[in-house]
């Protein structure tokens, strides 16, 4: 996988943590340069760790699955953009009036939007990727674009939920179909 390649799944799989971040942002009447930074580390942190435990479990199976890795790849991200997808034309309940940042719901969202990062390390151990390097953007890509999220719902509130969620779901399926054909022409 380039450097590009993976500098587009990260984009892809920080659409969930932006679309948050964007809740959050909503959630408060004026935004401070510490909201920002928490819910980067929180959600940029979470999504570079879920893909770590992903890869792990995927490379203690690797060879069991070789030959039909990029299908289980295909798949995978398949299921994620088309998650991404179909909550992109749901009628969003971005109720965030509280705008809470303990401990307890931070760890609750950044679970929540990390879930996903796992799968697609699952998948990052049958493309031979270099793992360091991959969590590293990952986690450093969503925390900025959880961030400027932050800052965004504060701005235009859920204006651009819908079509951030789109975006990455069609990312990580256009991915997917690129790891199928490659493998299976090739």
């Amino acid at each position: 996988m380039h450097i590009t390649e993976l500098l587009i799944l990260a984009v892809g799989v920080s659409m969930d943590a932006f679309a948050v971040s964007i809740c959050k942002g909503l959630s408060v009447c004026k935004v401070r340069p510490r909201y920002a930074c928490f819910t980067a580390a929180w959600f940029g942190g979470f999504q570079a760790l879920m893909p770590l435990i992903g890869y792990f479990a995927g490379v203690a199976f690797a060879d069991i699955v070789a030959s039909f890795d990029h299908w289980i790849a295909f798949v995978l991200l398949g299921i994620i953009g088309g998650k991404m997808l179909k909550e992109s034309f749901e009628k969003d309940e971005c109720c965030c009036t509280d705008p809470d940042f303990s401990f307890r719901t931070m760890l609750a969202l950044a679970v929540a939007t990390s879930i996903d990062a796992l799968a697609v390390g699952v998948s990052l151990a049958f493309l031979k990727v270099n793992i360091w390097t991959s969590v590293f953007i990952i986690g450093l890509t969503t925390g900025a674009f959880s961030a400027v999220g932050v800052y965004i719902g504060n701005l235009f509130g859920t204006r651009f939920k819908s079509k951030a969620e789109l975006v990455g779901g069609l990312i990580l399926i256009a991915i997917g179909v690129k790891i199928l054909i490659e493998h299976t022409l090739l």
